[in-house]
């Protein structure tokens, strides 16, 4: 079904074409700079939860195999409790029964381990491509800051530590939007990780990335607002 998942490929086609827009008209900027990364991080993307679809055979192979002594060296150990060649004194018995379920305790610890250990080395490394999102959403957001629509609106006296402010009322926004759609794009990104990979974990960092990058272009829409409503005075 086209429309049920995001299409990697056609996503990052988007954050190129979002970068060329940028450049093109704010070619020195940082907000340029910063959708260059955006390309990186869409691309990893892409080609990251392709990785995350494949087993990892040979991470399966040596695990299954430790199971399987495991598992071998539990019955072997049973055989041989359940045919002593004496008969048990009950001190014995018990002594025998709470070494018995230490170990089958321990032992399925061990199965537990190994058979998701797959999973763990998977989150790990989705986690830290997600935490790259999450750091360069607060870059853009950074870079924003400083765009305040009332100093297009208004003749305000700026000090000698106040940013030095170019833009016109067009020219920031534009910026804005494409600030804006840089984060929404960043959301979209973050939801590749988990279109492949049903990890809840992973699910509810992606969460957190898409609720900062709507609250922070929440922000950016107020000054677009402010932009339009001095438009019309």
């Amino acid at each position: 079904m086209p429309y049920q998942s995001l299409d990697a490929d056609k996503l990052t086609t988007t954050v190129e074409r979002l970068h060329r827009r940028v450049s093109e008209r704010f070619p020195d900027s940082g907000l340029a700079a910063v959708c260059r990364e955006l390309v990186g991080l869409a691309e990893k993307a892409r080609d990251t939860t392709d990785v995350l679809t494949r087993p990892m055979l040979a991470l399966r192979a040596v695990s299954g195999l430790l199971i399987a002594v495991l598992v071998a060296g539990l019955v072997v150990t049973i055989l041989a409790v359940s045919r002593p060649e004496d008969g048990f004194t009950l001190s014995e018995f018990v002594q025998t029964l709470e070494a018995g379920i230490n170990d089958l305790v321990l032992i399925g610890l061990a199965v537990f381990f190994l058979s998701s250990i797959e999973r763990r080395l998977k989150r790990r490394r989705t986690l830290a491509a997600i935490s790259e999102l999450r750091s360069i959403a607060h870059i853009i957001d950074m870079h924003q800051l400083t765009k305040d629509p009332h100093h297009v609106l208004h003749v305000i006296v700026d000090t000698p530590a106040s940013p030095k402010r170019t833009f016109d009322r067009h020219a920031l926004s534009r910026y804005l939007d494409y600030s804006s759609e840089a984060l929404s794009l960043i959301g979209k990104i973050a939801a590749l990780y988990v279109q492949r990979f049903d990890d809840g974990v992973v699910l509810a960092s992606v969460n957190e990335v898409e609720t900062l990058t709507t609250g922070l272009s929440g922000k950016i829409w107020q000054k677009l607002m402010i932009l339009e409503s001095g438009r019309g005075g």
